[in-house]
């Protein structure tokens, strides 16, 4: 599949997410620039002192400055990524604005499968093959993917389903480590065929519902009759 967007569009579109995500951090967060900033100086000043104490100041100074950004680069998208998980957790569709998140070939369909309670499953289509994520309490996620995973199989017939309940519960995979667990599943499709496995699972679709992308609100229940 081409993409249509052209890549100057999306590099800008990429970055105007990364601005919006750290200025939401640091204004949740108030040690946020503190400690990303201070970090960055400090590398930076350690580099310059090691530099006049050997009489190498300039070379080392150009490393410290690499350095230091580097260290704050990488702190900043750490903390806006403990952030972020901090603000969804808990929260029906938190798994669907992590996978929306990845990097990779990760196409995510949100809500396939849901209940009153806001039980979810997320369908994922990718290398691996086909994805069911769900959300909820009990057995009913288990019991969600199971009705899911029959509708998918009489579509894809022998291609790859893999499942997963996201939870802090024995068999479950915390949300914290989605992204984790997903980049490790086996890269059994090639990309011909993940387009070809989409259009199929296009004809299953999800519920006769709108229900807005990302993180629900807890106390949302979907009512009696809008339930496909």
């Amino acid at each position: 599949m081409t993409s249509t967007t052209p890549p100057k569009a999306g590099r800008r579109a990429r970055l105007s997410q990364i601005r919006a995500t750290l200025g939401a951090t640091a204004k949740a967060d108030p040690k946020f620039l503190p400690i990303v900033v201070g970090s960055g100086l400090a590398v930076f000043a350690l580099f310059i002192l090691v530099g006049v104490l050997i009489e190498q100041s300039l070379i080392f100074g150009i490393l410290g400055l690499v350095t230091g950004v580097m260290v704050a680069v990488a702190l900043a998208g750490r903390r806006a990524t403990n952030g972020m998980f901090a603000q969804i957790e808990g929260q029906p569709g938190a798994a669907f604005a992590v996978v929306s998140s990845m990097r990779g070939d990760f196409r995510a369909t949100q809500a396939v499968e849901l209940t009153r309670n806001m039980d979810l499953v997320h369908r994922v289509v990718g290398r691996p093959g086909v994805i069911l994520i769900a959300e909820g309490s009990g057995g009913r996620p288990r019991e969600l993917i199971a009705t899911h995973a029959r509708k998918v199989r009489r579509v894809i017939g022998d291609r790859p389903i893999y499942d997963v309940v996201v939870g802090d519960e024995e068999g479950q995979v915390p949300l914290r480590k989605l992204q984790a667990h997903l980049m490790k599943l086996p890269r059994n499709l090639k990309p011909v065929e993940v387009n070809e496995l989409e259009k199929r699972l296009k004809a299953i679709g999800g519920p006769n519902m709108p229900i807005p992308k990302g993180p629900l609100p807890k106390s949302g229940r979907v009512q009696r009759g809008k339930i496909r």
